[in-house]
């Protein structure tokens, strides 16, 4: 069983695993052993029996500490996913603890599935896109809570999470309904220690600033986590500083007979010079975002039946100004969210009925339907509810699992089927193989609907877009070495995307010389992925990684396209960590990256008229990490793209050279 170790009444052995055999650890201790207390822990422990795979889109990380005499579980309270089949790790705390990264951009920049595409350093803006879809395509949730921005998915990971509370990063797959087109992020949020106080502080290039203090305290069934930070530049080109506050807490409490309750709560405030962000020839625009959520979740074991609930808010409040200093767009977007379900164990295996419902509503200046009346700044409006069935059915034997679902999804463009099946095998204990096909969607965010501009004209015929992907992978972990693969093909239709339309006769009068929201073309995309891994414990060398990413595309029209082209075809990353002189750490990270696709570039700046049509240059990026620590302090060095290789990840916005940065961590506690 994951995450529980039973340790006997001599320190001499070590059990891994609950049994009824003689040499087990309770009979080992030829004693009776009261296990009062452990009886809340096991009934927690027991809604996640099933090992960490496909079903745990809605995993909670917090971990529990009991002891019984000598005996200590540590255990993982996870709750029922809306039918994923499978989950690939991008991010593990531990295992990147050395890593030059300080953002949740950069240690996501090297996983093979995903593709960060920032447009300022430092996690001051970026999208997060996976497996050859868009960002509007990609589902974020926040310990399994979906807290995707219905307005524009340039927010939907704009969460008021630092790295040093992240413990893990999984993409899932498969999972069907409203929302996840290609797949869906899920970051996990730990506290590092049962009961301890943590501060760091960094500077460096660029004016660049950076504090964080956190902590938790664990009091018997009691745990909270809480964390304050902030992070600022001056900007390492025009127009290109920014600021961030974030505050986040997390409290857990299993109470013995009411259930496991997890709450969470977090604030983000930042702002930031947007030198060609949206438009790449005008270098005076600015942002302001302010993001407010939380959520609430219960679980239950009730003999055979493990129940749970959750409920979640989101308020998203952004300015957006053309010309700094000059507002141009303001909206203002809630998010609600409610899920219930329920497992049932039986001899047949587990079976899963769930429902969840989802509330998106805006005020905006320029999105929705007009106002009769204005509401403050606003002028326009606009509400949709949208909602997912499922019920699910697992069986598990000693060497193969399967596993069904169907339901169905009810959205203001009608009711759709959901299904997925997934199954798997272990021809040994240090292999498994996996194979699965799903169906999913996702609607048009509210700015592909409404949004207009003197460049652009929005449409409100669009309808959702829908995808079929199968998917075939394998993993093998035994010792210091792991590896994985995995394959993937999804077919996509009514795929939505700008078009640019030619100021000529072929074009309809009205969209020539304009990008048109529309939804004519198909999409097929295939991919291919390894990771592997080599991490002693011992000696000089402590890990290696080695990860590859590949993703082919096509579309059966042809149109120019303004984003749905442009993905990342190569990537390919090492990394390296050595430890020496006792108490000393460096770690490298190199990485290629080949992206698909032309953009229009703009040579004088603030001037449209003057434009060159560019394709997209691979370009390597080297960052490195110098450490020293000796008990509660921690001092490092961090250097990111050593080389000061000139890159971007949208077309015309160079992102920052050489940057260097050097920081202390102190942690106290237990």
């Amino acid at each position: 069983m994951e995450h529980i170790q039973m340790k006997p009444c001599s320190a001499a052995g070590r059990w891994r695993r609950w049994n009824r055999k003689g040499w087990s650890v309770f009979a080992s201790c030829h004693r009776s052993v009261s296990i009062g207390v452990l009886s809340v822990g096991m009934s927690i422990l027991m809604l996640t029996t099933r090992e960490a795979s496909a079903q745990q889109a809605d995993t909670t990380a917090v971990y529990r500490n009991l002891r019984i005499r000598e005996v200590g579980v540590t255990g993982s309270p996870t709750a029922p996913a809306r039918n994923a089949q499978s989950y690939t790790p991008l991010f593990d705390r531990k295992a990147f603890a050395a890593e030059p990264a300080s953002t949740l951009e950069a240690v996501l920049r090297l996983a093979p599935s995903v593709d960060i595409r920032e447009r300022g350093g430092r996690g001051a803006q970026a999208d997060i896109s996976v497996r050859g879809g868009s960002f509007d395509q990609t589902m974020v949730l926040l310990n399994g809570i979906d807290f995707t921005d219905a307005r524009t998915g340039h927010q939907s990971h704009a969460l008021p999470v630092d790295l040093d509370c992240i413990s893990s990063v999984e993409l899932l797959d498969g999972l069907p309904g409203v929302g996840a087109y290609a797949g869906a992020v899920n970051i996990r949020t730990a506290p590092l220690r049962p009961t301890y106080m943590r501060f760091e502080g960094s500077g460096g290039q660029y004016g660049y600033a950076y504090a964080n203090l956190s902590g938790a305290v664990t009091e018997g069934r009691l745990s909270v986590l809480g964390a304050a930070s902030y992070r600022r530049s001056d900007g390492y080109r025009h127009n290109t500083d920014f600021s961030n506050y974030n505050a986040y807490v997390r409290a857990t409490y299993a109470a013995e007979r009411a259930g496991y309750f997890d709450f969470q709560a977090g604030y983000q405030d930042r702002d930031f010079g947007s030198n060609g962000f949206y438009a790449a020839y005008n270098p005076d625009q600015w942002e302001h975002t302010a993001t407010a959520l939380t959520s609430l979740r219960w679980l239950k074991r009730v003999g055979r039946f493990a129940l749970g609930a959750s409920a979640s808010y989101r308020k998203n409040f952004d300015r957006y100004d053309w010309k700094r200093g000059t507002r141009l767009n303001r909206h203002m977007t809630d998010n609600v969210g409610a899920r219930l379900w329920s497992d049932f164990d039986w001899s047949a295996g587990t079976t899963t009925l769930g429902g969840d419902y989802a509330y998106n509503h805006i005020f905006s200046t320029n999105l929705g339907l007009l106002l009769d009346r204005p509401h403050g700044h606003y002028t326009r409006a606009d509400a949709r509810h949208t909602g997912n069935v499922w019920l699910r059915h697992e069986k598990r034997w000693a060497r193969f699992d399967v596993s069904a679902s169907g339901g169905a999804s009810f959205t203001p463009y009608g009711s759709s089927a959901l299904w997925n099946l997934s199954g798997g095998w272990r021809p040994g204990d240090s292999w498994r193989v996996e194979a699965g096909a799903s169906q999913s969607m996702r609607l048009p965010t509210f700015t592909d609907l409404y949004y207009s501009s003197p460049a652009q004209i929005n449409n409100l015929d669009l309808t959702p877009e829908r995808a079929i992907t199968v998917h075939l992978g394998a993993a093998y972990a035994r010792g210091i070495w792991s590896a994985s693969v995995q394959s993937y093909y999804r077919a996509g239709r009514d795929i939505i995307d700008w078009v640019w339309y030619e100021d000529s006769d072929r074009s309809p009068e009205a969209w020539r010389g304009k990008w048109h929201s529309e939804q004519t073309s198909r999409l097929n995309t295939f991919g291919a992925e390894f990771t592997g891994v080599c991490a002693p414990t011992e000696g000089f060398l402590r890990r290696i990684t080695l990860s590859y990413g590949y993703v082919t595309t096509d579309r059966n029209a042809d149109i120019i396209a303004r984003s749905a082209m442009d993905f990342m075809r190569h990537k390919a990353a090492l990394g390296i960590e050595i430890r020496f002189l006792r108490r000393m750490t460096l770690a490298l990270t190199g990485s290629v990256y080949d992206r698909n696709g032309e953009y229009t570039a703009y040579p004088v700046p603030g001037d449209a008229s003057v434009t060159e049509v560019r394709s997209y240059d691979p370009y390597f990026l080297l960052d490195g990490r110098l450490q020293w620590e000796k008990g509660w302090c921690r001092l490092y060095v961090d250097a990111s793209n050593i080389t000061d290789t000139r890159y971007c990840d949208i077309g015309g916005i160079p992102l920052p050279g050489f940057w260097c940065t050097a920081g202390v961590v102190l942690t106290f506690g237990r």
